[in-house]
């Protein structure tokens, strides 16, 4: 994919190496715009292909987390399928729209009857995007305007859950799952960006990208972007400072204390990063994705150590976000080092 880099916009102060464009996001600079560009979900990706070659799009409802490519991947269908007549032709409504029983019984009433020249075969597009956040109502008075109009306009909601679109609207549309995306595509598709805008970084800093991402593209790149125009280089502490999160390595020896029953280090690990002024459920998040990727501890105890996790991550999202609460969590972290029973399988 060609992209080419734009004209210095005279900032001050700006390094020679640093990318001279800034009027786009790069989140935004490189979305993908065909469906042969989007990162991750091949199954998925797949399925839509067949979709714009044979060009009879169905209804669509696509959930999945954020940031991994539903929304970009309407888009790239809709401009595929109808070419220049895109502008006109679709309609895009996002969370931040009025998206009550009154805009479905007008605004997308009225787009559905617009008449539109559109190549042959093809249909108006109506993009509903975080589409689990309409009301009930205005979902059920989009039944019958799907069916009304099915003859010159299809309908392509994009949602996180889709447990919260009604029913009869599932059953009117054809459903895509996207799953999360892997480190490995992540990773690859950071070292083009990085690339394409001259970004140093080293390869540690990446895998900290990947790590804070948890699979959202989106948040990725975004924290690329502001790691490298904040701090001028990609480096774990920078992406860690930036981005805001306790540094794994940290959280890494803390638990590895728990695990020896050393619990007066890990309390002082514990004492670090709360001075440093990160909130309960930030650490123990961390905490929780951290604690799957140490090797040294057994599987037996990683699962006992993440039922705690849980409990204690259920009662700080409760409220209780103290620190004496992460607290209790590593005295019983440790006292299972004490206790071997714990881990014994019961038949």
């Amino acid at each position: 994919m060609t992209i080419s880099k734009g004209e210095s916009n005279g900032a001050g102060g700006a390094s020679s190496t640093k990318p001279a464009s800034y009027e786009l996001p790069w989140v935004e600079k490189y979305r993908p715009q065909r469906l042969e560009d989007v990162v991750g979900n091949t199954a998925t990706i797949e399925r839509l292909k067949v979709i714009q070659e044979d060009g009879n799009l169905p209804h669509l409802l696509i959930s999945g987390l954020p940031g991994i490519g539903k929304t970009t991947s309407v888009h790239a269908l809709a401009h595929a399928l109808l070419g220049n007549a895109y502008k006109e032709a679709v309609l895009e409504l996002n969370a931040s729209d009025e998206r009550g029983i009154d805009v479905v019984r007008n605004k997308i009433k009225g787009f559905a009857q617009k008449k539109v020249s559109l190549p042959q075969g093809r249909h108006k597009i109506i993009i509903l995007d975080e589409a689990d956040s309409m009301t009930p109502g205005a979902q059920q008075a989009l039944r019958r305007t799907m069916e009304i109009y099915s003859n010159t306009t299809r309908f392509c909601f994009a949602c996180n859950q889709s447990s919260k679109i009604i029913d009869p609207i599932q059953s009117r549309c054809a459903i895509l799952r996207y799953g999360k995306l892997s480190d490995e595509e992540v990773m690859k598709r950071l070292i083009e960006v990085c690339e394409m805008e001259n970004v140093q970084h080293s390869k540690d800093g990446l895998a900290a990208l990947v790590f804070t991402s948890e699979g959202d593209m989106r948040q990725a790149i975004n924290n690329l972007q502001s790691t490298w125009t904040g701090l001028g280089f990609v480096s774990p502490d920078n992406v860690f400072k930036v981005c805001d999160q306790p540094h794994p390595i940290t959280i890494r020896a803390m638990l590895t204390s728990c695990h020896k029953g050393e619990v007066d280090k890990a309390m002082d690990k514990l004492d670090e990063i709360w001075n440093q002024g990160y909130a309960a459920v930030d650490i123990v998040t961390t905490i929780f994705r951290v604690v799957k990727t140490i090797d040294s501890i057994p599987e037996g105890v990683k699962l006992e150590f993440i039922k705690e996790i849980g409990w204690t991550h259920m009662r700080i999202l409760e409220g209780v976000s103290t620190q004496v609460q992460l607290g209790g969590l590593l005295a019983r972290l440790s006292k299972m080092h004490h206790d071997p029973k714990l881990f014994e399988v019961k038949v």
